[in-house]
């Protein structure tokens, strides 16, 4: 008769974010600075001012600030896709309302 002794338990691994992560991450970085940008153009197009662009700078920075206060912090290591797709269907609106008042 065998007698198996017990191995001793092996504490679990947290689980590593992959390249998917990093892909997101900077996706979201760019798509937050080129958003703001797009918001300080169509700021100056309605206004025909730099007081418009300005105006754009700060709804751009409170923008930042939200997105920062929902996710926890600017660029978060794990975020969902839900979250980067959102940013860029914003994005596209923002270069379709700059298009219309430039066109």
């Amino acid at each position: 008769m065998t007698y198996n002794q017990m191995q001793p338990a092996t504490p679990a691994q947290p689980a590593t974010p992959g390249a998917g992560a990093d892909v997101k991450t900077f996706a979201t970085a760019v798509l937050l600075t080129f958003g703001t940008g797009l918001l300080m153009m169509d700021g100056w197009a309605l206004l025909d001012s730099g007081f418009g662009a300005f105006l754009g700078l700060v709804g751009g920075g409170f923008g930042i600030f939200w997105w920062r206060h929902i996710h926890g912090k600017a660029f978060p290591r794990e975020l969902s896709t839900k979250s980067v797709v959102v940013l860029a269907v914003i994005n596209v609106a923002l270069a379709a309302l700059l298009l219309l008042l430039v066109g």
